[in-house]
């Protein structure tokens, strides 16, 4: 593995770069609206595309383990809530959408057992009368666990829980969410997609049955979608699922499928075999990148991109890193599980067997059971219901009646929040850049992976590769056009030319959130990785080892106010790799970094009154990650 801290000696690194200060207000990153554009565009349409924020991964009362945890939000009001309103979480109090409505979302309830969890609480449903339903809705949590467990089990296995498996009714309830999404899709306006959850899970022996390896996968529908949604009860294994979504679209149902959580996947998600252990080929490998051309890199449960073990040179890899399999204690492989490794072990394959089934773009989202996703550090509510809602049960501030950590109980709600809560996230957001706000331009910008994804906050970032782009190119009023017309975007193959590429990474501030401290831009090779600082703010360039000198920002713990130093609302730069190789593959992806901020444990031990947990984070750095840019030497 290569030392991320290198010197550049024959390369020129960062050929032009700017930065405003915080308090200025940068040009729009996005194009300004065509004047003239196609019959039919909707209102704001740009030829070089509008950047869209949007949560791709919600569930209602209608996933089983969200009715257990006692959510009783439904479709239209998770709609309602992105486009603004206010609507209740289980424990009691408003949940309001962070920095304004979003400009897409998507109910992905979970397809196992749809919709039976309410019907069997239902006096007006025969399912109600069903022995396991006697003790399967409780505010007790040791009941809530055990229930959840129990139909758990049946999703893991894939084996049918016969009683409870009603067909036509979770047939039925598919139909209501794919109603939904139909009612608020408004084109122009607000996106929405017919989409749900596959729940893949790998269970270790020594296990016991619970826990496992993370597969699961979000199926979403370009348009039309189909009668029935194929499920972890008619199969566990993920490439039959891409084996239904060629079938559903070879009838003229368009989907792509979106795994998340590799990071607890057991080293399962990014394995270098099928999952029948048989190796990978090109078949498979097409396959994979025609059904999942973009990953879910981070969300409550953690983020994916990297962890230390697998980038020690990589000073930002220890972000938010969540580990231990669903419903258990124990630690998650780490090879097989990471993001940028998978785009490592690809361009091996691609150099040693001619295929790379890792050709993924990124996204993010919430993963919220209730409806409604927590966006923000400042107003955090977690994921599940009733076990996550308050603060003590995150862990975030001791019980009820206690001052000092010293003297918390070891009781199942500080367990629960020792391993799971206390270390969740409050992320994230989906950006894609499109030429409209409409189903059609929002689905190909997941098509070509032209997508990024962020932590949380609305930063909008741009990236392009070319071998034409110069320092009047990265000035330009029409910068977005010229790039696209010099060169490729995020999520495209950029064909060498043998000479050395040159990279546009552009950055602009949510000024909901944190200045922008720097861009990085982030090569892949099969033999190793590098981490290069291409944008600083303060207009400081990087130093001879790449990196940025500080910017002065500050943390004051105690009330969570921050001090800018010199963080930018803007930062972009023209950036080519002192380490290039002309005959040798790489992948190249941008990070951008916010200034940092009080993480959300700490600002709820603040308005607590108490120290933050000694166990936790006190302060995180906001980020986002763009799809990459594939080089390929030439010919």
């Amino acid at each position: 593995m290569w030392k991320t801290l290198t010197l550049a000696t024959t390369a020129l690194a960062l050929v032009a770069c700017s930065g405003n200060k915080s308090d200025e207000a940068p040009a729009d990153i996005a194009a300004t609206p065509e004047s003239t554009a196609p019959d039919g565009a909707t209102p704001g349409y740009s030829a070089e595309r509008n950047a869209y924020f949007g949560d791709m991964h919600i569930h209602t009362r209608n996933s089983f383990d969200a009715y257990i945890f006692n959510v009783r939000r439904d479709a239209d009001d998770a709609y309602r809530f992105a486009k603004g309103e206010t609507i209740k979480h289980p424990s009691g109090f408003d949940m309001t959408i962070a920095g304004g409505p979003l400009d897409f979302y998507t109910v992905t309830d979970h397809a196992e057992y749809l919709g039976v969890l309410p019907a069997m609480n239902s006096k007006s449903s025969p399912l109600s009368e069903l022995p396991r339903s006697k003790d399967m809705f409780s505010t007790d949590p040791a009941k809530i666990q055990a229930a959840f467990q129990g139909v758990g089990a049946s999703v893991r296995s894939g084996d049918k829980i016969e009683e409870m498996y009603d067909e036509p009714l979770i047939d039925s309830v598919w139909g209501q969410n794919i109603a939904a999404a139909e009612k608020y899709n408004e084109p122009g306006v607000f996106t929405t997609f017919s989409a749900y959850e596959f729940t893949s899970v790998t269970t270790p022996d020594d296990n016991g049955g619970f826990g496992g390896g993370n597969l699961h996968r979000n199926v979403f529908f370009r348009g039309e979608a189909p009668d029935r949604a194929f499920s972890t009860l008619d199969s566990t294994n993920p490439e039959d699922l891409w084996d239904w979504m060629d079938a559903q679209r070879a009838e003229g149902r368009e989907s792509i499928a979106i795994p998340h959580n590799s990071n607890v996947s057991d080293g399962q998600m990014f394995r270098l075999e099928t999952y029948n252990g048989d190796p990978l080929d090109a078949a498979y490998a097409d396959q994979r990148n025609r059904n999942e051309p973009l990953v879910e890199i981070t969300q409550v449960k953690g983020t994916s991109e990297t962890h230390p073990d697998l980038s020690p040179n990589d000073e930002w890899a220890n972000f938010e890193i969540y580990d231990e399999l669903l419903a258990s204690n124990i630690v998650s492989k780490t090879k097989g599980s990471y993001v940028r490794e998978a785009y490592r072990n690809g361009l091996k394959l691609q150099e040693e067997q001619g295929f790379d089934p890792f050709r993924f773009g990124m996204t993010a989202a919430s993963d919220s059971h209730v409806a409604g996703g927590a966006y923000a550090e400042t107003d955090f509510w977690s994921k599940i219901g009733i076990v996550d809602g308050l603060p003590f049960q995150r862990g975030s501030v001791p019980m009820p009646g206690i001052t000092d950590w010293a003297d918390q109980p070891d009781n199942q709600t500080t367990k629960n929040a020792k391993h799971w809560f206390s270390r969740w996230s409050a992320s994230g957001l989906t950006g894609v850049w499109a030429e409209e706000n409409t189903r059609d331009a929002i689905f190909d910008a997941f098509r070509r992976k032209e997508t990024f994804a962020t932590t949380g906050p609305r930063m909008k970032v741009r990236f392009f590769g070319g071998f034409g782009y110069t320092a009047d190119t990265l000035n330009a009023t029409d910068l977005a056009k010229q790039a696209y017309a010099g060169g490729v975007a995020m999520g495209g193959d950029l064909v060498g030319t043998g000479e050395a590429p040159r990279f546009i990474a552009w950055a602009i501030r949510d000024a909901n959130s944190a200045p922008l401290q720097r861009v990085q831009v982030v090569k892949v090779t099969s033999s190793g990785e590098a981490v290069y600082d291409a944008a600083c703010s303060g207009g400081a360039n990087p130093d001879a080892n790449h990196r940025c000198p500080d910017n002065g920002s500050s943390v004051d713990i105690t009330t969570c106010t921050t001090a800018d130093g010199s963080g930018a609302g803007e930062l972009k730069a023209l950036w080519t790799d002192p380490d290039f190789v002309p005959g040798q593959r790489a992948t190249y992806y941008v990070r951008v970094l916010e200034n940092p901020t009080c993480r959300w444990s700490t600002w709820e031990a603040n308005r607590n009154g108490t120290p933050p947990n000694p166990d936790l984070p006190t302060t995180i750095q906001e980020r986002a990650y763009t799809s990459p840019i594939w080089y390929i030497p030439p010919a």
